[in-house]
């Protein structure tokens, strides 16, 4: 029981942020710096769906609340772009308020999430703090069934799966028949699905297969326009809920009590990128996938199939052992002014990776960032 001074054991336990250990030496650095830690975007939005581009004139109650479920364009908007009936979508600050109103309304305390890993490096928390226990279950890259890899890690307690593809951050994206293999998993065992989907419009090899088709009645669906459209500063996302709309409107309740509603004039930028041709995104994956795979070629390793990151084995330049050996690694990518994401922020297993975002400043900036990555790992790739 926490009284003053302390605070929640959940939330002490917690770190501040992937980058707490580097902060102070990431805010000293001179000269150019190659900033590939954060899944971000050089580019703005589209013109027309920028801040400065929103004027009250033209929209009435730009500075007001609007719906907490979200405003009527946007839900409107959303619902044709994505096929579902409005009451099953949600407006959230971003797919983060998102996936932490949906973690409030199914975990009660000391529910288990089963976690595909590697992961985004948010989402334990976001168990955490709504009083469940993310359980990682290493998944992607990894050989046998789905049921093979999850079910030693199934308890009476796992009550949600948590599935992020295109993933955050190997850029795999799971077959329809992997995805299936899941689904019938979640179904044997009576689990929620927790289905991330913000890179789904970046896909560059294969084909992507929302589970929301594969699973109507269980899963919710996290979407961003801060991935999708340049935004993230907007904070401004979607849940897309199940076939049953009683459901989501169980989620509104979190919605209203975690943050009320979005932000007005992030859902009116947001509604105005649905409402054009799709060129910007067009655009956007053509230059992703132009940079991601001459970053890929100049590390010598495979290029990415989706999404704005890589995930490279640096395990044979740590020296020493433990989570010591990878800070090393990334202070002396410091030492070349890149800031690299450490990969156990990932998954505790993977504490010799690092992750790269090839998006998160311009081309040339990220060339000469991975160029100086590759010299450090002594690759010489095409």
């Amino acid at each position: 029981m926490p009284r003053s001074p302390r605070v929640a054991a959940a939330i002490h336990a917690l770190s501040d942020g992937v980058f707490s250990r580097l902060a102070h030496r990431i805010e000293q650095l001179e000269g150019e710096v190659y900033p590939l830690h954060v899944g971000d975007t050089w580019m703005d939005p589209p013109v027309g769906c920028r801040m400065e581009d929103l004027r009250s004139e033209g929209l009435p109650g730009l500075h007001r609340y609007t719906r907490p479920a979200g405003h009527p364009a946007l839900i409107r908007a959303a619902s044709q772009r994505w096929q579902l009936s409005e009451d099953r979508i949600l407006a959230t600050a971003g797919a983060t308020g998102g996936l932490s109103a949906l973690a409030g309304t199914l975990l009660e305390p000391g529910d288990e999430v089963l976690i595909l890993a590697p992961f985004w490096p948010l989402i334990p928390g976001i168990v955490a703090t709504r009083g469940g226990r993310p359980v990682e279950v290493p998944f992607f890259g990894r050989p046998g069934s789905a049921a093979e890899r999850l079910g030693p890690h199934l308890t009476e307690k796992t009550v949600a799966i948590y599935i992020n593809s295109p993933n955050n951050p190997t850029g795999q994206v799971l077959t329809e028949s992997e995805l299936r293999e899941l689904v019938a998993f979640a179904r044997a065992h009576d689990l929620w699905i927790w289905s991330d989907e913000v890179y789904e419009d970046y896909v560059y090899v294969g084909d992507f297969v929302p589970l929301r088709r594969l699973a109507p009645e269980r899963c919710f669906t996290a979407l961003s326009f801060s991935k999708a459209w340049g935004m993230a500063g907007n904070r401004c996302g979607l849940l897309l809920g199940p076939e049953d709309p009683a459901l989501t409107a169980e989620v509104r309740k979190l919605v209203v009590h975690g943050f009320y509603a979005a932000s007005t004039a992030s859902q009116w930028a947001a509604t105005r990128a649905l409402q054009g041709d799709g060129g910007w995104i067009h655009a956007a994956r053509e230059s992703y996938r132009a940079v991601g795979e001459a970053a890929a070629a100049c590390l010598a390793v495979a290029p990415p199939a989706s999404g704005t990151f890589l995930f490279v084995d640096v395990s044979a330049h740590l020296e020493g052992s433990g989570p010591d050996a990878l800070h090393g690694f990334l202070l002396r990518c410091l030492d070349r002014n890149l800031v690299l994401a450490p990969g156990s922020s990932c998954g505790a297993i993977y504490g010799d990776h690092v992750r790269l975002c090839f998006t998160a400043a311009p081309p040339d900036v990220v060339m000469r960032g991975v160029a100086s990555l590759a010299l450090l790992l002594g690759r010489r790739g095409g």
